[in-house]
C-alpha cells in the first residue's frame, strides 16, 4: 500500500516559471520539479566524464551518434549525455511479459536495469529512461517513437513525451506528433505562442533540477489508454526518511504508438507528497 502519509499535499504548480500561460501541458514540468526540490536550494554540481561511444545503435541529428560523456545528478546518480541532444535509442530485444494475464504484466520494469544509455539527459535538461525492451525504438528529430504496446511502453512514452515537449515548448510539430491535441487546445497553444507567452526553452537555472524519477505505478491500463503515476525523489526528508513527489500522466494508443493526453487550463494538476513508494515499480 502506498500512501501520502501525514502532510500529504496536492497543489497547483507555479506555471509562470516557464513563462507560459495556464492551459498548456508544456508549462507543468518545471513546477513539478521545483515542488520536488523546494527545500533544497540549489542543485549539486555536475561533472561530465568520458568520451563519445561509437557503438551505440541509435543515430541522431546531423549524424551524431553515441554518448559524449556521463555526469551525476542531484542525488549522485549516473546520467549519460547523448551526442544528439534528442537522445540515442537503444537496440530493441524481445521483452516479457508481453500479454495481459502474464505474471508481472502491470508491474515489470523495462530492461535492461542498468547500462550505458538507460538514463539520458535530453536537450541539456530533463533526465528520462530509455529501454531495450519497450522503446523508444527510434529518435526522429526531437521525437522518440516506437514504444511497445505494453504497460512499460506506456510509462516510458508518458515521461519521454512529457519532458520532450517541456524542453521544446515552441516545437509545434513535436506537439502535433506526440500529444493528442484537440482543435481547441491547438488554437490556445497558437494564441499563447503568438502572444509571446511560451518560452523558447527551460530556464538554465532550473535544468540541474530536472533529475530522473525513481519509480512508476500503473494506475489503469487498457488496450487504448493508460494512466501512470511517477515518483521523483525530493530533497525534503521527514524524520530523517526520504520523501517523493508523485505526479500522474495519461496516454492513449493512436496510430501504432502512445500519445500524451494534455492537461488543459480547466484541470488542476495534482502533485502528491509521498512518504514511501512501497509497491511501486523501480526503474
Amino acid at each position: 500500500m502506498v500512501t501520502g502519509g501525514p502532510g500529504s499535499v496536492r497543489e497547483r504548480p507555479p506555471l509562470a516559471l516557464l513563462g507560459v500561460g495556464a492551459g498548456l501541458a508544456v508549462a507543468i514540468a518545471v513546477g513539478v520539479t521545483v515542488t520536488a526540490t523546494r527545500d533544497g536550494g540549489t542543485a549539486a554540481d555536475s561533472t561530465v566524464t568520458g568520451s563519445a561511444s561509437q557503438h551505440a545503435p541509435g543515430a541522431g541529428a546531423a549524424g551524431l551518434v553515441g554518448f559524449a560523456g556521463r555526469e551525476t545528478d542531484l542525488f549522485g546518480r549516473p546520467v549519460d549525455i547523448p551526442a544528439n541532444p534528442a537522445g540515442v535509442a537503444l537496440e530493441q530485444v524481445a521483452s516479457l511479459p508481453t500479454r495481459p494475464g502474464q505474471p508481472d504484466w502491470l508491474t515489470a520494469a523495462p530492461a535492461p536495469a542498468e547500462g550505458e544509455g538507460i538514463w539520458q539527459k535530453l536537450f541539456g535538461g530533463p533526465v528520462v529512461r530509455f529501454s531495450g525492451s519497450d522503446g523508444p525504438a527510434r529518435i526522429e528529430g526531437n521525437a522518440a517513437v516506437g514504444f511497445a504496446h505494453t504497460p512499460r511502453g506506456a510509462a516510458l512514452a508518458a515521461e519521454q513525451i512529457y519532458w520532450r515537449t517541456n524542453a521544446n515548448p515552441r516545437d509545434r510539430d513535436l506537439v502535433l506528433r506526440l500529444v493528442e491535441v484537440t482543435p481547441h487546445y491547438l488554437a490556445e497553444y497558437d494564441r499563447l505562442v503568438a502572444s509571446g507567452k511560451v518560452s523558447e526553452r527551460i530556464p538554465e537555472k532550473l535544468r540541474p533540477l530536472l533529475f530522473a524519477s525513481d519509480a512508476f505505478r500503473i494506475e489503469s491500463y487498457a488496450d487504448d489508454s493508460a494512466i501512470v503515476q511517477f515518483a521523483r525523489k525530493a530533497r525534503e526528508t521527514i524524520d530523517g526518511q526520504p520523501t517523493w513527489v508523485g505526479m500522474r500522466l495519461a496516454v492513449v494508443w493512436r496510430d501504432g504508438d502512445w500519445k500524451l493526453r494534455p492537461v488543459t487550463g480547466e484541470q488542476q494538476v495534482q502533485i502528491e507528497s509521498l512518504r514511501n513508494i512501497e509497491g511501486w515499480t523501480r526503474w
